[in-house]
């Protein structure tokens, strides 16, 4: 949690004290002030301090000496504050997730000196959806007796205030809409006369009356019935309306796009020599990259390989300041459902013209990299060229051809131009394992839709052409960073900061009770993780050590700053391979083609004085996509298991609360809770040193990473919600562990209700 800063005093220029004006309060004496009062404007300071005339100049320019010396900052318009303090109330992004589980909110417009808050547990939060990464809250910083802050959920943003998605609801004679997004408490009514044909659970897009009045149920008009809300294909349209994703183009825009047509040689090099596969997953529609390679001919590198990574040309097609380029930058990314992809460019353009289809000619800027036999990168160029697929192959396809089971189309391009990829990828691999780059394994789950129905849930493959794509598209991105920093451009980087010291402890303190040794002083590093990771791979503990190394690292973002990328283990970093898909990669092609003289549509000086801004847009923007992305998951899931309530399953402890412990099921990777009041007779303590639940009388313990058995006892699909019961027993206590002691403020969070815990909603049936 955020502690209070430290009060700073702050020293007059001269050696000589300066008395201030009579009325006019000291540096200290303001600051105090601002400090509780949260936030000021310069009008209502002088008011508070009685100041006319030469005091109100004054002071205007003792607030400017301070903003200069970093101890006061902006608060929106006409506002100031202390320089790190926190508002009453205000708009913030989830950005962390501890090792218990804990969220933690970041005001999303900030100096880099205000403090991430733990988001307090709110109403709802087991039936309605969780908060997570990525989403952007209205929420409450409120100071505790301890000194820190707490952030208190008002509500989830993103919804339309205009629009709302939402289920008929019948009643008798009245027609309502009950918005999705449980925070919000404006159920729509409709006019019977024209609603009739509406059915009880239909979805539907509606619009508030003009008509409505500041209290009581506002007027609604239905827009478009999108479904049903017992549809597993309605839970992409909740999660992109609940978000905010923009949807769609505008009229201009598809003209654009529409008015494309096919590249030529003009300004380009021949590539169509040079056999290039894309190799993507099995139902892509959209191809961003293709690679090629052979050995390197040069004497001098024996041993050594010459790798092509060809990209998609977007520039050329997304100029700068038109209306596709206006509604990528809004969009910021495609944002991918099971059923549905809501994407950054039009689909002219995304799954035609700037699509790297087999056998079409396609307009590229490729990378050219060198690599010797111990998979060092030797240099790299760039080029702006024409080329043409000669293959396109799943994954799976490629896997499988390496693997000895070639079919008959990539049987031919096996020892071509398959077996070349592998070995230089090998190559490049030393280099890699040499790097160290963070080793987390993954547990993506993979939902698979026919006839409009969830066939199953599958955990994700993880072959090797994954990991093929995966580095050379790394060493791609690292080439596109080196060389626009060599030319000194500037460009979007994609960073990802060392973890916090605290962060680290959290870790060592959570390792301890595994009996598992971690030198707390020593500075994070890449090849300490990965050692930690590799010692216990074998080990029961192995998925929930993997899970907590994942929560100690902080969440990569873009910035115009350039921090580096710890993670990757890389000093130069930017996306650059999918310009398709994600508009930070639009931006550093136009900074390459301006770099390095490759046309005239590259970055332009609008492009570079609001690169700072797009960075910040583009990241949001990713956020709110895996938010969406993340929601609609849960929804699928609860529809998927909506049909097994009563049934018992395998999971893991993978988060611990004061209010109940998450559980996440082995088979299907399904998120929920138990709540605290269903665990027993006695009272559970949050013991945040050994990451676990511990019975106030017994000592009985509940601790992150056990395995458990438990019910379903509630799936609720419109709200992604699951409820569990627990059917295992708790772990016997620690005998080195000294017994808890309950405080009043934890006691009213646990005290056994008969139910779910107070301040957890559960949702309803249906």
């Amino acid at each position: 949690m955020a502690k209070l800063r430290p009060t700073k005093t702050f020293k007059p220029q001269s050696s000589k004290k300066e008395r201030p004006p009579a009325g006019l309060p000291d540096k200290d004496t303001l600051i105090a002030f601002l400090r509780d009062a949260g936030e000021s404007g310069k009008a209502d300071i002088a008011r508070h301090f009685g100041l006319k005339g030469a005091d109100r100049r004054a002071l205007r320019e003792m607030i400017r000496e301070l903003e200069a010396q970093g101890a006061l900052a902006k608060r929106g318009r006409k506002g100031f504050a202390e320089a790190g303090s926190l508002p009453p109330v205000g708009v913030a992004d989830v950005v962390e997730r501890d090792g218990d589980g804990e969220l933690y909110v970041k005001l999303t417009k900030s100096d880099d000196d205000v403090p991430n808050v733990r988001l307090a547990p709110s109403k709802g939060e087991a039936s309605a959806g969780a908060p997570g990464l990525g989403d952007r809250l209205l929420v409450r910083f409120e100071r505790l007796e301890t000194g820190e802050f707490e952030a208190k959920l008002i509500k989830r943003l993103g919804q339309s205030a205009h629009k709302v998605l939402g289920v008929i609801r019948k009643h008798r004679k009245e027609i309502r809409v009950e918005p999705v997004d449980r925070k919000s408490k404006d159920n729509l009514v409709l006019d019977p006369s024209v609603a009739h044909d509406l059915k009880d659970g239909d979805l539907v897009i509606a619009q508030v009356g003009a008509s409505a009045g500041r209290y009581g149920p506002k007027p609604g008009k239905v827009l478009e019935v999108v479904g049903t809300e017992n549809d597993p294909r309605a839970a992409s349209l909740i999660a992109i309306h609940s978000h905010g994703i923009p949807t769609g183009f505008s009229e201009e825009a598809e003209r654009e796009a529409k008015a494309a047509v096919e590249p030529t040689l003009a300004g380009r090099e021949d590539l169509r020599q040079l056999p290039f596969v894309t190799i993507d997953p099995v139902d892509a529609r959209d191809h961003d990259d293709a690679v090629f390679a052979h050995p390197d001919e040069d004497e001098t590198n024996k041993g050594g390989w010459v790798v092509w990574v060809a990209i998609a040309d977007v520039a050329a097609y997304v100029r700068p300041g038109s209306a596709l380029d206006r509604d990528a930058r809004e969009k910021g990314n495609s944002v991918y459902f099971p059923d549905r992809v809501e994407p950054m460019l039009p689909e002219t353009l995304s799954n035609g013209l700037c699509s790297l289809r087999e056998s079409e000619n396609r307009a590229t800027l490729a990378v050219r990299m060198v690599f010797d036999k111990s998979g060092r990168k030797k240099g790299h160029k760039f080029v702006r060229g024409l080329m043409r697929s000669a293959a396109k192959l799943s994954y799976e396809q490629a896997q499988s051809a390496i693997d000895g089971q070639p079919d008959d189309k990539s049987g031919p391009l096996l020892e071509p131009i398959l077996k070349p990829l592998w070995d230089a990828y090998r190559t490049m691999k030393i280099g890699r394992d040499a790097r160290s780059p963070l080793a987390i394994e993954s547990d993506e789950r993979r939902i698979i839709i026919r006839d409009g129905e969830i066939a199953s849930i599958t955990k994700r493959a993880s072959l090797e052409a994954h990991k093929l794509i995966e580095e050379m598209m790394v060493q791609a991105n690292v080439c596109a960073a080196e060389s626009l920093e060599a030319k000194r451009s500037p460009l979007i980087y994609r960073v990802h900061d060392t973890p916090s010291l605290e962060k680290v402890q959290n870790l060592a303190d959570f390792l301890q009770t595994l009996e598992i040794r971690w030198n707390k002083g020593e500075a994070p590093q890449t090849s300490r993780f990965n050692k930690l990771l590799e010692e216990t791979r074998e080990s029961p503990n192995a998925a929930i050590i993997n899970e907590v190394v994942l929560r100690t690292q902080m969440q990569a973002h873009y910035s115009s700053d350039n921090i580096g990328h710890f993670g990757l283990n890389l000093a130069k970093y930017a996306h650059f391979t999918s310009p398709i898909r994600r508009y930070a990669d639009l931006i550093v092609h136009r900074g390459l083609i301006r770099a390095l003289g490759l046309g005239d549509d590259g970055l332009t000086d609008q492009d570079i004085a609001q690169i700072k801004d797009t960075a910040e847009v583009i990241t949001h923007a990713e956020r709110r996509a895996m938010a969406a992305e993340r929601d609609a998951t849960d929804r699928y899931i609860a529809a998927f298991l909506a049909d097994r309530v009563g049934a018992s399953f395998e999971g893991r402890i993978t988060g611990v609360t004061r209010f109940g412990l998450f559980i996440k099921l082995t088979d299907t990777g399904a998120d929920g809770l138990v709540p605290v009041s269903t665990l027993g007779a006695e009272f559970f303590v949050h013991d945040d040193k050994m990451h676990a639940l511990v019975g106030e009388r017994t000592g009985k313990r509940w601790p992150l990473g056990l395995g458990v058995e438990v019910k379903l006892v509630e799936a609720t699909p419109v709200t992604g919600g699951l409820l569990f019961e627990m059917l295992s027993e708790p772990m016997a206590p620690d005998p080195k562990a000294p017994r808890p002691r309950l405080g009043a403020r934890r006691q009213a969070a646990v005290k056994p209700r008969g139910g779910l815990p107070k301040g957890v909603r559960r949702g309803k049936r249906r």
